[in-house]
Parts: structure tokens; sequence; C-alpha cells
């Protein structure tokens, strides 16, 4: 693939380039392709049949792409800028219909399995006009990624795993906190890519997140870990996730319009319940600071990047500083990009800022980043991405 040229008008040339490291990846030998066409054997979108009355066209505001089964339509607004004025009911009534189901398999994850899973599929996005929305900056000069002090433990950070069609993947997340169960929150956020593979597919299965992965460094080097080193506060079984209307009805393709909304929140369990919540297993949580001044901001992205010369194994850091910004849609919220070399693996990791008080909180998690491996970007977090989390924090 061509390098990417940042500027504004060759943004939307450059959206499958900028695939390159959307995706989760591969804890195996590294790969190249971009998350927009996944390694042979690695995991697909489901390309569902248009069902009967399918297809492209416009309703209201909006404007669907071509191939969609009739059945993701239902429950959406009537534009885009409508999806910000909902309240619970209406992400009660649209998760309804589009149901996620993932039953705990006991036993499922294993090293091996751990150790097999390969490439995802990418991000989402919404029309909310702001101050700054469809403008790209120049790309910010590349951060080397430095390694993060073990033991991981003492971060909210993990990884996510799932099966989907054509074998298994992994991403990067983050325990945040719920506004409605202080201190017992069993919440995660990663990207809506790590979730769901976009238009026409459905959600991914077995779901689960590993808090402080490899947090000993037994698996760091090529080595075989046993899980109760590789997991050392368990697997958390996906209960309830939800990601963008738009990523759902967009995502996937080469609209990248998707990833200027390419989040996730997961409800979570352990399988082994021991009584407590994961906030209080991994000793913490971070909140989501929305609508963060960007101006202000001085940005830090962990994950777990795999291809070379990372392997996926150890937690990274880039400490990027002010974000610039990067656009797909002039209606839509311009991304945040920062120079930072990490590869796939690492999407769905957290992006941190200092708050005015000083406190960390997240801000964006990584989605998308550039061929050569030069920068990652991020959405910005407003309205839409409130709703999402306000409704699977008071969901029962």
């Amino acid at each position: 693939m061509p390098a990417i040229h940042r500027s504004a008008a060759a943004a939307l040339l450059a959206a499958g380039t900028l695939l390159a490291v959307t995706a989760c990846g591969p804890d195996g030998p590294a790969g190249g392709d971009a998350v927009a066409t996944p390694p042979s054997g690695g995991p697909t979108a489901s390309a569902s049949a248009t069902a009967a009355g399918g297809g492209s066209g416009v309703i209201g505001g909006i404007t669907l792409p071509s191939g969609l089964p009739t059945g993701l339509l239902e429950g959406l607004p009537k534009s885009w800028d409508d999806l910000t004025k909902w309240k619970f009911e209406d992400w009660d009534n649209w998760a309804s219909k589009h149901v996620f189901n993932n039953p705990i398999v006991k036993d499922f994850w294993n090293p091996d399995k751990m150790g097999d899973s390969k490439p995802a599929d990418p991000a989402p996005p919404t029309a909310k006009p702001a101050d700054d929305a469809g403008v790209t900056d120049p790309e910010p000069p590349v951060v080397k990624a430095v390694p993060v002090p073990r033991p991981y433990t003492k971060q909210p950070s993990g990884k996510v795993f799932f099966s989907a069609e054509g074998g298994r993947g992994n991403c990067s997340a983050t325990v945040i906190q719920d506004p409605a169960n202080p201190g017992r929150s069993n919440l995660v956020w990663t990207a809506g890519h790590c979730v769901h593979p976009g238009k026409g597919g459905s959600y991914f299965k077995d779901l689960v997140f590993v808090p402080a992965y490899n947090n000993s460094g037994a698996s760091s080097g090529g080595k075989k870990a046993p899980l109760s080193e590789l997991a050392p506060l368990g697997t958390w079984w996906a209960k309830d996730v939800v990601t963008s209307p738009q990523w759902l009805v967009e995502g996937g393709g080469t609209g990248d319009a998707a990833n200027q909304y390419d989040f996730a929140i997961m409800r979570v369990s352990n399988q082994n319940d021991s009584g407590k919540s994961l906030e209080e297993t991994v000793g913490g949580a971070v909140p989501v600071w929305f609508d963060a001044p960007r101006d202000k901001l001085a940005v830090a992205a962990i994950g777990y990047p795999l291809y070379k010369p990372f392997d996926g194994q150890e937690l990274y850091k880039c400490e990027g500083g002010k974000p610039t910004r990067l656009s797909f849609d002039p209606k839509r919220p311009s991304m945040l990009t920062i120079g930072c070399n990490m590869t796939q693996g690492s999407s769905g990791g957290g992006w941190f800022a200092p708050m005015p008080d000083g406190k960390l909180a997240l801000v964006s998690n990584t989605s998308i980043g550039t061929q050569d491996h030069t920068s990652l970007s991020g959405p910005y977090l407003e309205t839409v991405a409130k709703q999402a989390l306000d409704w699977i924090s008071k969901k029962k």
C-alpha cells in the first residue's frame, strides 16, 4: 500500500491504508496486511447477504451503505444528529434489536488459543457538528513506544480475546469507572472493531477481557506459559456490549468516517466468580473524560502492540503529548492523532490524559494508524460515547 498523505483532501483516499494498525494483532508470526483485508486465516467480517428490503439508500439524514441486512435498520434514528438526543430508552430499544449473546464456555481460553489469535476488523462514527469538525492537521512527529514497567497489576490495562469467522483475534483494553457502581466497576473500554466487524456482521463470540495480561513476563521472548501466568487476575467474560450504531451500520468497509466513532464498552464477569468486581480485583479503574479540551490535553497511549519489532506479549506506552486532528467526514468531530510507532495489537488500548485535578482519565482509544507505523488516531469522545456509557452503566 502507498504511504499516507495527511492532507484533508487525501484523507478519504488514505482510508484503507490507515486501517493498517486498526486491527488487533495475532500472537504469532508478524504479518503486514491492513485490517480491511486480514491475513489469510485471520478473523473476517461476516458478509451477510442483503435481506429483502435491504440495500443502500437514505433514511432521514442517514446515507446507508449497500448490502445491509434489513434487520440492521431497525431502531435507527432519523438522522445521526438525532442520535445525540437519544435517552436510555432509545439505546435500550436499539440494543434489544441487536442482541449480544456471549455464553461462558468453561475453560475455552487457554495459552494456545490466546497465542493463536489473529487480526480483527475496524471502527465507528456520528454526526454532531463541532468547532473542529472536518479538520486534518499535518502528521505529528513519530514517538517511540517504551515498555511499561512491570508489574502490570498496577495498570488498568489488559487484552481482549474473541472468536470471529475465520479464527480468533485480540485487542487491548482498559478498566473504566462505572458511574452507577462507584468502586465496583465491571466495565471495560476498547475499540468498536474489537467487538464487532461492522456492516453486515454480528458481534464476535467468546469475548473475554484479561487484565494485566502476561504480568510476570512468563510468555515473553517466545516462551510458553500457563494460563495462571497469562491471566493472573482471571478471564472476564463479556455479558453486555455497546458500540455506536454508526459502526454497526457503516463500519468495516472503506467508509472510514466510521472510525471517528470507533469505541465500545463491555460489561464483564469473572469466569470463576470470586465475589469481587473487576475494579476491586484490579485495584482501580479510570474515569472517562468526555468533551475534553483538545488544546489542553497531554496524551499517552497504552497497548499490547504485536507486529515487529513487538510481539504482543509486552505492554507499551507512547507519550504523544498534545494531539493533532484527523477527519474523514467534516460533519463529525475530528479524531485525535498522536505520533507513535505501536503496531497491530494496540487497537482498543486506552489513551490517557491528566484532568484539571491531576487525576488520569481515559480520553480515547487506539483506532487506526499509518501504514508505516508513524502515528495512531482515536475517536474524540463526546455525546454519543457518553450516552453509550450511561446506557450500559444503568443496564441491569
